[in-house]
């Protein structure tokens, strides 16, 4: 069988769509510290937990926030390279990250 150069794959099932060209998109890096917000803007006043600083790939963030969102009974989603849990409960998500094996801080009000 002849490989066409007019012809790609375009799907997947292995992990869904795939781009032509796949860009690698840097992961920030930051001081080794992963800093937990509070913040309620843009959420009709509803507070979460911003967890900052982590430092890893889309996949391992992904599974980080699923396993966190599990222990805080809540919810919650990944954008731009930090996690967002919705819940006030900072003390929780910091002992559950300390036995992780992470430095944090709570910062900000």
């Amino acid at each position: 069988m002849r490989k066409d150069s007019n012809v790609s794959l375009v799907y997947s099932t292995d992990v869904g769509r795939i781009a032509p060209e796949a860009e690698t998109i840097e992961v920030p890096t930051g001081d080794g510290i992963v800093r937990i917000h509070k913040d309620s803007k843009g959420r009709k006043g509803k507070g979460v937990s911003v967890i900052k600083g982590l430092g890893l790939k889309d996949k391992e963030l992904k599974a980080l926030a699923q396993k966190l969102k599990k222990q805080c009974g809540c919810g919650g989603t990944v954008k731009e390279f930090n996690i967002e849990v919705q819940t006030d409960n900072r003390e929780q998500l910091k002992t559950l990250l300390e036995k992780l094996n992470y430095t944090v801080k709570l910062a900000g009000g």
